[in-house]
């Protein structure tokens, strides 16, 4: 009694410290003298009499499974044994299968995407299912009529004696469903797992009637499942989910998945599977050649391709798109990727290195995220565009030290054949002014059809090159990156969607949800839409199918005409002057006519549609209204000499009058910059935690699990 008292305390107080520390990461009970004198007093006394995996789960309990001690830890619905380390220091833990509980804003944010996704999903499964089932009841309505109208003339009566004998033989044969008093059927076998959890034998009839009163079918497979935390949120809190594969190479891995799928109840939702990843998404596609090639003309196959795929690598997912891209349901099935070398798509240190994983050269720059972003982008499209498939991105993130992306995979060869001109290659003024020009490899050209009544689009070759060798702004060499993705990379609609999904959800459950809230406001923010895609959504609201049409085609060529961000700071760096405060440099882009917004990828960050000439000028204008630089101190021929045209005031001073170069034309029509604060504030006055500040000292992907 008063060792459960004890226990049921030290739970409590473990409980509340969780609430107030408000952390990602398990407070390190040694460091506080009552948790370490009562987790000690526990140890201790309790070792031998601790519950196992049919304890009903709660956050820091201790289970006790095979001879070996295991700390619960809870994120969102779900619970996962991590085995105890006594020997091990602070930090220094050595896991055997990995964990890390960084990544519960990816995983919380996975989920939420999930659901959006996967609630308009099953709703177009279900008024499919139901078209379905009305035409083949049509059909055997029509055949039943044909066969009545077709039926032969009433045989004779047959006489008295015909009849007594055909009476006899039907009394001595028992109908088919009739119930036969003694006889049994046998009671299924239960699987030992499922025997731990005090599973009650079903039948198949059951089971039938229960598989067809849930509906249709969501599943979901997560193909590198470690710990199988991934896999065990999914089952708890994606309510239409049907199945989850949790599938990993390592033994030591789906041995503890397992453990986890039973202690959560969950073994009849997650299906555990130890095998390659890559051989595992492959077999389900080789499984659905085999059928296709074995089917009578144009008999339904049923599918065993996933709704939902989930990469999440220790490392770079480059190895297993070809993979997913063929193992994932071709009719609009949702892949999600991670990859969290950011040192290869996000730097220029290894060109070489993301140019053989990801078929792109990175870009030196403070935008590289967003180029990174855009190259793993063009290495999912490539790896499905082989096969007639062709991507959406409905949600691009880049976060810390990964990205995430979530797009739309669907088979269509004409939408394939728009691939060409959505992808670009970039000259970048990466050691100048940091300025890019954008080239596109192909153009999607509309052309009026010859009825006149519609256009239809033309894939042809795009004039090259759009840049010179030097930056027209500062005159340095540029380089060339790519190639990469060019077209948007969040769909609006899907981003409201999460952000729905976001607002209902309970905090208590997902633990980052201030964060990705703010994450996908910004997201949403970065949308700037074209002149042609505001005129088509206008005309979305026509009715006629050439409308329609025309919007489609027009969504699917359009392109990102604003590509990249760009950072205040570091343009003030460059020509050595004070950096304007974000407010005023706002105000004086919208006052232009501009629109202004900001980049997810970078707090401070600045995306527009206003040109590099007119970004230049501003800052011009900044130095000459607000905050005048020492001349004497830039050096002649220096960078900071060249952007603020010092050379030209000295040519114009001396009485030679200069030419107006390119550039110069562009900003012609500039009359005056106002530098408005208050045209420049914010006009959503919601507080959102938009930027996550660092958790704790030297966090990041941690190191490579070393289980076998």
């Amino acid at each position: 009694m008063r060792l459960s008292l004890l226990s049921a305390s030290y739970r409590s107080i473990v409980g509340n410290f969780y609430r107030q520390r408000r952390s990602y990461y398990l407070p390190h009970v040694s460091a506080f003298p009552l948790f370490k004198r009562t987790h000690s007093v526990l140890c201790a006394m309790s070792d031998d009499e601790l519950p196992g995996l049919d304890a009903t789960p709660a956050n820091g309990q201790r289970i006790k499974h095979d001879n070996v001690i295991y700390t619960t830890v809870k994120e969102g619905l779900a619970h996962i044994l991590v085995p105890e380390q006594k020997d091990a220091k602070d930090g220094q833990e050595v896991q055997q299968v990995f964990y890390n509980p960084i990544q519960q804003f990816n995983r919380d944010l996975t989920v939420l995407a999930m659901k959006a996704y996967g609630k308009e999903k099953v709703k177009q499964k279900k008024v499919a299912s139901e078209a379905r089932s009305g035409k083949f009841a049509e059909k055997k309505r029509k055949r039943k009529e044909q066969t009545q109208s077709e039926r032969p003339a009433k045989s004779p009566k047959l006489g008295d004696d015909a009849g007594a004998e055909e009476a006899v033989d039907e009394s001595a044969v028992a109908p088919a469903d009739t119930e036969m008093p003694d006889a049994k059927e046998p009671e299924p076998a239960i699987p030992e797992q499922d025997k731990e959890l005090g599973a009650q034998p079903s039948n198949g009839a059951d089971a039938a009637k229960e598989k067809k009163s849930s509906g249709v079918e969501f599943t979901i497979l997560d193909a590198l499942s470690a710990s199988g935390l991934r896999a065990l949120r999914y089952a708890h809190e994606i309510p239409f989910l049907t199945k989850v594969t949790s599938n990993d190479l390592l033994k030591v891995a789906t041995e503890s998945i397992q453990r986890n799928a039973i202690h959560n109840g969950l073994a009849d939702k997650i299906s555990v599977s130890h095998d390659d990843a890559l051989a595992h998404m492959y077999s389900v596609v080789v499984d659905e050649l085999r059928k296709r090639s074995g089917r009578a003309g144009k008999a339904i196959i049923a599918s065993n391709k996933y709704d939902v795929i989930d990469l999440d690598p220790y490392g770079s997912a480059a190895p297993f798109l070809d993979a997913a891209v063929q193992a994932i349901r071709d009719d609009g099935g949702l892949l999600c990727v991670t990859c969290t070398d950011s040192g290869v798509w996000a730097s220029n240190g290894y060109p070489e290195k993301c140019y053989a994983l990801y078929g792109g050269v990175p870009v030196k720059g403070w935008y590289s995220h967003e180029v990174g972003l855009r190259i793993v982008l063009h290495s999912i499209e490539t790896a499905a565009a082989k096969y007639g498939l062709a991507i959406e991105p409905l949600l691009s993130l880049s976060v810390d030290y990964y990205m995430r992306v979530f797009v739309r995979v669907t088979r269509s060869p004409a939408m394939v054949k728009f691939q060409g001109g959505k992808n670009m290659v970039i000259y970048s003024c990466g050691g100048g002014c940091g300025s890019w020009t954008t080239q596109l490899l192909m153009k999607n050209k509309p052309a009026p059809n010859k009825k006149g009544s519609g256009i239809f689009y033309k894939h042809g070759f795009t004039k090259a090159p759009t840049a010179p060798p030097l930056c027209d702004h500062c005159g340095s060499v540029t380089h060339l990156a790519g190639p990469m993705y060019a077209g948007r990379i969040h769909d609006p609609e899907f981003v409201q969607k999460v952000i729905d999904e976001a607002n209902e959800a309970s905090p208590e459950i997902y633990g980052t949800l201030p964060r990705v809230k703010g994450m996908l406001y910004t997201a949403l923010e970065e949308f700037l839409p074209t002149p042609q895609e505001v005129e088509a959504q206008k005309d979305s609201g026509k009715l006629g199918k050439v409308v329609k049409k025309k919007v489609t085609e027009a969504e699917l060529a359009a392109i990102d005409p604003y590509p990249f961000y760009f950072y205040p700071a570091q343009v003030a760096g460059l020509m050595n002057c004070q950096s304007p405060p974000e407010a005023h440099l706002k105000g004086a882009l919208k006052g232009l006519g501009y629109r202004v917004t900001r980049s997810h990828c970078k707090a401070g960050s600045i995306k527009t549609d206003a040109p590099w000439s007119v970004i230049f000028h501003v800052f011009r204008e900044w130095v000459r209204q607000k905050a005048p630089v020492k001349e004497a101190n830039i050096k002649e021929g220096s960078l900071a000499w060249r952007l603020l045209r010092l050379g030209e005031k000295q040519e114009t001073t001396e009485g030679a009058p200069t030419e107006p170069t390119k550039v110069d034309e562009a900003v012609s029509k500039i009359t005056e910059v106002v530098f408005d604060e208050e045209l420049g504030r914010e006009e959503n006055k919601q507080k959102l935690v938009r930027y996550q500040m660092n958790p704790k000292e030297n966090w990041g992907p941690m190191s490579r699990a070393t289980g076998k």
